[in-house]
């Protein structure tokens, strides 16, 4: 029996799945109320879990960041992470020598910024003991090792029901969280994508993706194929480059590889800075004017540039140039190989859309993430089901109907996270002081 199919029979036959009347949820409520652990988070009662603020599903900085503003103005929550801490996806799933590419000042949650003897481009060990003192300043204790399953806006209740299992497990003991608000926080990077390519799984070497690659010191004098030519497969190339390793790098489309710094500042910040007074088109122009002047033709090395700039080319698709630290000269040295995209692969042998064919120790694949939701969220409102992100593009994807909030899915990283973050709290707590924390949800 489908595993899905198996769980939703047997709620049938739970009694906590089973329709509320009015009378006996108030009664529940009561109960529950009077069960609150000490410190008011959340009361216990079997496997049932009320919780009196939201429910914020995800511990990376999104959750983190919607926590910390709504516990300002005085609004608990409870966060459920599927792992086992905070920010996994940078502390399990990054490779070692990572660091934000974007100057601290842009990747700062609200409330506290960056400790100032921090680098201007913090070390993903930096950025990760910054979220952990973060949780801490804030007293935010996620709960661990449990993945929501299920979430569910119940219309006779007027609740979320979030239906969870411990993340060890496939048939352990469910718990439901109960709640008016749900904040979904699982954010774009939840899943790895993996592509179709015509004998991938019968390749005679390594195989991995970038969430398990960690450093090019496992491949030192190896061929390695680095599939995906984002910030993250630039990055690995010269990661192993730096290992004496043989890179080659797939483009399988065109790609904008701009300079991390220009005229003496962040890339990003220069940016910002013109848009305030210029169109997107026109900074877009300068952006790769200055480029040219510094990089030269990218084109003839096999980087290809998209027709569109690469601020109006993110704003469309959330697709994010390359900011080079280093691998471009690798390219242009030849130290890096660029190759078109891959035909097919036969053992160890990989054929390219040129026709041309190489042998290869190893293939990493850069090849991205994508967001979950689609997966366990039962709303189709808010969230598209094609690509698990709001319908509704940045700043206006931040709220749904019935409570239900999105952070972490603007496609403007963490400078994004942390307006919608604002948001979200002040739109709570105007809920919250208007109708108490226990409120009367038949009214």
């Amino acid at each position: 029996m489908d595993p899905w199919s198996e769980s939703e029979g047997k709620r049938a036959h739970d009694p906590i799945f089973q329709t509320y009347s009015c009378q006996n949820y108030r009664q529940s409520v009561d109960v529950l109320s009077k069960e609150r652990s000490a410190d008011g988070t959340v009361a216990r009662s079997g496997r049932c879990i009320w919780v009196p603020g939201p429910i914020i599903v995800g511990a990376g900085p999104s959750g983190l960041a919607v926590s910390a503003c709504l516990k300002e103005k005085g609004v608990d929550s409870i966060v459920l992470e599927r792992s086992n801490c905070i920010a996994s996806l940078w502390q399990h799933k990054t490779y070692d020598r990572l660091s934000l590419h974007l100057p601290r000042q842009f990747c700062e949650l609200p409330l506290m910024p960056f400790p100032a003897d921090y680098p201007i481009y913090p070390s993903k060990q930096q950025f990760v003991a910054y979220l952990e003192s973060y949780a801490s300043r804030f007293g935010i204790c996620p709960t661990y090792n449990r993945t929501v399953v299920s979430a569910v806006y119940d219309e006779q209740l007027l609740l979320w029901r979030a239906r969870t299992r411990a993340t060890s497990t496939i048939l352990g003991e469910e718990i439901e969280y109960v709640s008016r608000w749900l904040v979904v926080a699982t954010g774009e990077n939840a899943e790895v994508v993996l592509p179709e390519i015509d004998g991938l799984e019968e390749f005679k070497g390594t195989v991995m993706h970038t969430s398990s690659y960690k450093s090019g010191s496992a491949f030192a004098g190896k061929h390695v194929l680095v599939v995906g030519s984002g910030n993250s497969g630039m990055e690995v190339c010269l990661d192993l480059c730096n290992h004496n390793a043989h890179p080659h790098v797939v483009v399988r489309d065109t790609v904008h590889i701009l300079p991390r710094e220009m005229l003496g500042q962040s890339t990003f910040g220069l940016s910002m800075w013109l848009l305030k007074w210029l169109p997107v088109h026109v900074v877009d122009r300068i952006l790769l004017l200055i480029t040219r002047t510094m990089l030269g033709d990218t084109g003839h090395l096999g980087l290809k540039r998209p027709t569109i700039g690469p601020l109006e080319l993110k704003s469309l698709s959330g697709k994010t140039p390359v900011l080079d630290v280093g691998t471009f000269a690798r390219i242009k040295s030849g130290d890096i190989k660029v190759r078109p995209a891959i035909k097919q692969i036969s053992g160890r042998r990989v054929e390219f859309m040129d026709t041309r064919s190489e042998e290869f120790d190893a293939i990493v694949l850069a090849t991205g993430y994508k967001s979950n939701v689609p997966f366990w969220l039962k709303d189709r409102e808010l969230f598209s089901e094609k690509d698990g992100l709001p319908r509704k593009a940045f700043p206006n994807g931040w709220k749904g109907e019935n409570g239900l909030y999105s952070v972490g899915f603007t496609r403007r990283g963490l400078m994004g996270t942390s307006v919608d973050a604002r948001r979200i709290a002040h739109d709570i707590e105007q809920q919250w002081k208007a109708t108490g924390k226990h409120p009367d949800v038949f009214l």
